[in-house]
């Protein structure tokens, strides 16, 4: 930051949000307002008013927070207890594959932590910003109004609850269900108007509120009623819908990306596709680890930094990757559809290869790994090439184990070895990353065109049962994809075939649960995952959250079943 801070305050919502981090008991949210900057212009008044509000969103989207809970909690991801040491966490990741996790859990606690502290950011920066005397103060304002009402969807989807506040000092009114919903709708739909159009996916645009309006009126009936036995979506709701969607796809401003996976490179900044993304370029923010968490430890994507390499963390499940089989059977996906992986070298064992040809393959990766050959902390060379061969999990202490990912994985020995569950590397590892877990440069897509073709489809189907609508809509998404062979055209379309495409088009992007609860799927069965409590749809307030409120009777209620 570019300023100093003087102003300080203490407000509830931030005891509820920052109190149990650290069990602190003086922790203070610092909040900036005009009077106490000197020496600033207004331009950089209004800008260090508005960053926090979007400085923790590359926090949100980290692997142990939101990606954790969004997906190791569904039928497309699973962490098991990688050989007996490494991930076991106190069972955690087991527990939220599983949908037994508890109120104590530390990914909610943090993710909760991180949404609830930038609702508190930005109503500090709503209330500073009025008096800021800067033309972007305006635009800004409703950014920080806008991300608020984001924020406050995110809570709403996982915990059940949104916060509304004003003034920075007041008590937050904690609200739930149908009022909810309706809140966190007319705040978007407040903002919309003074919002901008040409400012890129990192800041929130009005392309973006059509977005998140599409998402949010597609799941009103699961945030109205939530424990329903069966939802209904009201035809009203489908009707904004197909309007928000419309207003995107018909804007001329984006555009589906012939090239699947380059909508997750690094550069993608620019992609056309991206309407609202977490802006991770590395001169901002550039911290994530979607690229390394699923790699084996003796993947090494890059010859400039030996340190970098995976963490053996999640797989896909053996449910979600035979979803695909099933839809191609007796082709292999990989040949058929070209947002299963991406070939970006046919490499023998025993080959060299020059640094600017090393390219890892993308997407689902399967069977036997080959890569860079790490030999006491350097890399092999052929001279001014290096080395590639068969990898092994040295890195693990175990050399003789090839670097093999199977289909099996499962929290049995056998199927929690390393080399256990097909891995994704859809996000593309950052070529600046010293370590791996640092410098993520690929914005992370919050809202691409793509879903709005999907979301369109969905509406369609649920209002009228207007199949042959939404198969247009799913096979132009399809089609799009010209940089290799796309996708053939599917001939029938229904809920249950829009599903799957949906996780087909969308994997590890972070929308799998918020899904499968709306398809009526969540309290169904896959890998390791035998839980059909319809009360995990809400994950748990964290307790320390519960406890900071006790001074407050019936304040903050902890969610049904926990």
């Amino acid at each position: 930051m570019y300023y100093t801070m003087k102003k300080i305050f203490l407000s509830s919502l931030t005891i509820l949000s920052l109190l149990f981090l650290n069990s602190c008991t003086n922790l203070v949210e610092q909040v900036l307002d005009e009077s106490s900057v000197t020496g600033q212009t207004d331009k950089q008044i209004a800008d260090g008013n508005i960053a926090p509000v979007y400085a923790r969103l590359t926090d949100i989207f980290t692997h142990t927070t939101y990606f954790a809970i969004q997906e190791i909690s569904t039928d497309e991801a699973i962490l098991p207890y990688r050989g007996g040491t490494d991930w076991g966490d106190n069972g955690i990741y087991i527990a939220m594959h599983q949908h037994t996790h508890t109120s104590t859990d530390p990914n909610l606690r943090n993710t909760w932590l991180l949404l609830t502290q930038e609702v508190s950011r930005a109503v500090s920066a709503m209330s500073a910003l009025p008096t800021v005397n800067d033309p972007n103060a305006k635009t800004y304002l409703a950014e920080a109004r806008g991300m608020r009402a984001y924020y406050n969807m995110m809570l709403l989807d996982l915990f059940g609850v949104v916060f509304v506040k004003e003034d920075p000092q007041s008590i937050s009114q904690v609200l739930r269900g149908e009022p909810a919903y309706e809140y966190v709708k007319n705040e978007f739909l407040a903002v919309e108007p003074s919002l901008l159009t040409t400012v890129g996916p990192g800041r929130l645009t009005k392309g973006a509120v059509w977005g998140l309006l599409a998402r949010l009126y597609l799941n009103a009936a699961v945030y109205r009623d939530r424990y329903a036995a069966s939802f209904t979506f009201k035809p009203e709701d489908m009707d904004k819908v197909i309007e928000y969607t419309d207003k995107i796809i018909t804007s001329g401003q984006y555009q589906l990306s012939p090239d699947y996976f380059s909508i997750f490179n690094s550069d993608n900044h620019d992609n056309k596709e991206l309407i609202f993304a977490v802006d991770q370029r590395a001169e901002l923010n550039g911290h994530n680890r979607l690229a390394y968490f699923s790699l084996s430890g003796d993947q090494f994507p890059l010859p400039a930094f030996p340190a970098a390499n995976g963490t053996d963390g999640p797989a896909i499940t053996p449910d979600f990757y035979r979803s695909w089989t099933s839809a191609y059977a007796p082709s292999d996906p990989a040949g058929v559809d070209p947002r299963f992986s991406k070939q970006n070298w046919t490499i023998p064992a025993d080959s060299c290869i020059s640094d600017a040809n090393f390219n890892f393959n993308r997407g689902i990766l399967r069977g036997q790994q080959y890569g860079l050959l790490r030999v006491n902390g350097a890399f092999l060379r052929c001279g001014n090439n290096y080395k590639i061969g068969k990898l092994f999990n040295v890195t693990r202490n175990r050399p003789t184990l090839p670097v093999d990912f199977t289909e099996q994985v499962d929290f049995s020995v056998a199927g929690s070895n390393y080399s256990t569950g097909y891995r994704v590397l859809k996000y593309e590892f950052s070529k600046k990353s010293q370590s791996g877990r640092n410098l993520g440069d690929a914005d992370i897509s919050i809202v691409r065109l793509a879903d709005v073709y999907l979301m369109r489809a969905e509406a369609k189907l649920r209002k009228s049962n207007d199949a042959a609508s939404a198969l247009a809509d799913v096979n132009l998404v399809r089609a799009a994809r010209t940089a290799a062979k796309p996708a053939p055209a599917l001939t029938a379309m229904n809920l249950d075939l829009l599903l799957r495409e949906r996780g087909f088009e969308l994997y590890w992007e972070m929308v799998r649960r918020t899904d499968l609860i709306r398809f009526g799927k969540y309290e169904g069965t896959w890998t390791e995952k035998t839980n059909t409590d319809k009360f995990k749809r809400v994950f748990p307030i964290p307790q320390t959250a519960i406890d900071g409120a006790s001074n407050l009777p019936g304040y903050l209620k902890q969610n049904e079943s926990y």
